[in-house]
């Protein structure tokens, strides 16, 4: 994020309000992204930006362990004995 100030305005339609391409770009917000809203007591509104996880499973190359399993029949007893 740059350390150079950006004033930003967009107008609210039908109780939305667009966020600036410049905002969003210094931001990095993209699609999917969450915007967790918080007043503060001063009156001024902090923003933070969730952004949007994906992919967790995506490097994950399967079980590599020395007993076969089946999800079918182990689901539901895994972890009881």
């Amino acid at each position: 994020m740059s350390s150079e100030r950006i004033d930003a305005e967009s107008k609210v339609s039908g109780n939305q309000a667009n966020i600036p391409a410049q905002i969003r770009r210094e931001l990095g917000i993209d699609d999917g992204d969450q915007l967790r809203w918080r007043i503060e007591d001063d009156g001024s509104v902090r923003i933070q930006v969730i952004q949007q996880q994906t992919g967790t499973f995506a490097e994950f190359d399967g079980y590599e362990g020395e007993t076969d399993t089946n999800v079918t029949t182990d689901h539901d007893a895994w972890g009881v004995e």
